[in-house]
């Protein structure tokens, strides 16, 4: 695989990830978010395993079955129990209007090349192009978590945040450490486990997770 070629990929692929950041703005049903988040997942260990074939890096390897296994796997998995038990199937309840939050996503990836237009001319990396994607991907994650009412999908945003991180690791240095990757992975999948006995707990006290209903009970006492 020719260096060019693996560059022709690796933009392919950030252009799905970045493609699967809107899918996640816009989708409406939970589940549906959970089979996004996971692709968006698959195709950040595909573009791992790339870009470690193209730089002769195997440790991306690695990261790249930690991704797969973590964030295709692990992750959705555990979410669609929660959920499951939840007993939440009900739309995503969003506080900014849709069409709206598609416009400032657009504002975000145009912000995101501006400000990273300066690495890139500077960067002689294979993954120089897919810069400003990462960090588009980890705005649309943040911003997905200001427009959504349920605590489940604010979850969801932060940890499409923490893609857009990866991803960003990859594209700047080649990817973090081994020893570093080996502790987000883990971190994350202790986060997962606690959001989860957070979320019962909030269900069992308020008896549900919106946002609002518990900012109004707050308000009353």
């Amino acid at each position: 695989m020719t260096v060019s070629f693996a560059a022709q990929i690796n933009s392919v692929l950030a252009a799905l990830i970045l493609l699967a950041s809107f899918g996640l703005l816009v989708q409406r049903r939970i589940y549906g978010l959970l089979h996004i988040f996971a692709w968006q997942g698959l195709l950040l260990s595909i573009s791992a395993a790339v870009v470690g074939y193209s730089a002769g890096l195997h440790h991306l390897y690695i990261s790249a079955a930690l991704t797969l296994s973590l964030k295709v796997i692990a992750l959705p998995y555990i979410l669609y129990v929660l959920i499951h038990r939840l007993k939440i199937h009900r739309e995503v309840e969003e506080v900014v209007r849709i069409p709206t939050t598609m416009l400032i996503g657009i504002a975000l990836v145009v912000f995101s090349y501006h400000l990273t237009a300066p690495i890139t001319e500077l960067s002689d990396l294979v993954t120089r192009s897919t810069l400003a994607v990462a960090l588009a991907t980890i705005m649309l994650g943040l911003l997905m978590m200001i427009t959504r009412k349920k605590a489940v999908t604010q979850i969801i945003g932060f940890l499409a945040m923490e893609n857009g991180l990866f991803f960003a690791a990859t594209s700047a240095t080649y990817g973090m450490p081994l020893v570093v990757e080996l502790g987000v992975a883990l971190d994350i999948l202790i986060a997962a486990f606690i959001f989860g006995i957070f979320f019962f707990q909030i269900r069992t006290t308020f008896d549900t997770l919106d946002l609002k209903a518990m900012e109004r009970l707050k308000e009353e006492e």
